[in-house]
């Protein structure tokens, strides 16, 4: 009789755990061929109220759960090995249920809180932005960015050859963060933060030699910054993060809801954030096409901007080691698994957006 109860509550686990694959994997195949219909069901739909009662029931917590969260569910993992070792060799069906039964459940629970939004409509699609651009509308706006940046440049640092360091304590950046999402929240309603739920992230040092400024905690709905690193490009870095809180899953689109939110927010240093990052990327992308309009526009940017630039690599490089390229590698595999065809190169193509918007507006 108990022999025949533990069959039956094996097969029930291995039921369970296929079944929310299968189903969660159903809705991937609808909506990946529906963006319009993820948009209105999801991402506009649902998520708004999931991600908000996450962000309510976490939000105010002054540290990170989702990062606890992922501490004790590794610990248990760990225990359950070093416990279980013998009884998983000598019985494998038995531990080959409880795995499709974990794998099963996280799948469906990453999906339902927040990622199906990888398949919602483009951000430009929404906003009726083009993405492509001319190599003279390149060039125009790499001097607009040229001359904001040298102009708050100006305005945080007299002196032609310091970096500007922003004065402000990761807690005053979150607060602001929240702010700026309800200034622009006027213009794009869309953009609205309700509740704020933005955190450093008690794996910074960890984050660091991965290669990672920030991360979305999906489980609990926090926007995680790592903070160690230090510079102008912070505040970018948390609103990207709440970017992607907001249910913009794709890297380009966060980062192009960064930079209007920094764009567009009352403070200079974030002003300056957004300035530095959109000349990066313009920059890189000149330096691709001619190499002398990139030696031209490098002469025009102030010293100390270029200070900043290298401080931040330097930063990075301290913790450059050989694992970090496989981490890099794996998320890149994760966000072409997840709708996003150029993975990590994702990143880059926030240039188009930004171009276009400046140029329009």
């Amino acid at each position: 009789m108990n022999l025949s109860n533990t069959k039956k509550n094996r097969f029930t686990k291995y039921y369970i755990g296929i079944g929310l694959f299968l189903l969660t994997y159903l809705f991937v195949l609808i909506f990946r061929q529906s963006p319009d219909l993820t948009e209105k069901l999801y991402s506009t739909g649902i998520y708004p109220y999931i991600s908000m009662v996450l962000r309510f029931i976490f939000g105010w917590i002054p540290f990170s759960i989702g990062d606890i969260f992922y501490t004790i569910i590794g610990g248990i993992i760990f225990l359950f090995f070093i416990k279980k070792f013998k009884s998983i060799w000598q019985n494998p069906v038995y531990f080959f249920g409880k795995i499709v039964l974990f794998v099963g459940g996280i799948f469906f629970i990453f999906h339902l809180f927040w990622g199906f939004n990888y398949y919602r409509k483009p951000l430009e699609k929404t906003l009726k932005l083009n993405t492509i651009y001319t190599e003279s509308e390149l060039y125009n706006a790499t001097e607009i960015f040229v001359q904001r940046a040298n102009e708050l440049h100006t305005q945080l640092m007299s002196i032609d050859t310091l970096s500007v360091d922003i004065p402000l304590t990761n807690q005053e950046i979150y607060k602001l963060t929240s702010q700026g999402y309800e200034n622009i929240s006027y213009k794009f309603p869309q953009f609205k933060l309700c509740v704020n739920s933005l955190k450093s992230s008690l794996y910074s040092r960890v984050l660091t030699y991965m290669g990672y400024s920030g991360y979305l905690n999906p489980f609990t709905g926090e926007a995680q910054v790592n903070r160690l690193p230090v510079g102008y490009h912070v505040p970018i870095t948390a609103t990207h993060e709440v970017a992607h809180q907001l249910g913009y899953s794709a890297e380009n689109e966060a980062n192009f809801i960064a930079y209007l939110v920094s764009t567009h927010h009352q403070n200079k240093y974030f002003k300056y954030s957004a300035a530095l990052f959109a000349l990066r990327y313009c920059l890189g992308e000149v330096q691709k096409v001619n190499q002398e309009k990139y030696d031209e526009f490098l002469s025009k940017i102030r010293k100390g901007i270029l200070k900043n630039y290298k401080e931040s690599s330097d930063f990075w490089k301290q913790y450059q080691n050989p694992l970090e390229p496989y981490f890099k590698a794996s998320y890149d595999v994760f966000l072409k698994a997840n709708n996003q065809k150029k993975g990590i190169q994702s990143y880059n193509y926030v240039t188009g957006m930004i171009i276009n918007y400046e140029l329009q507006n």
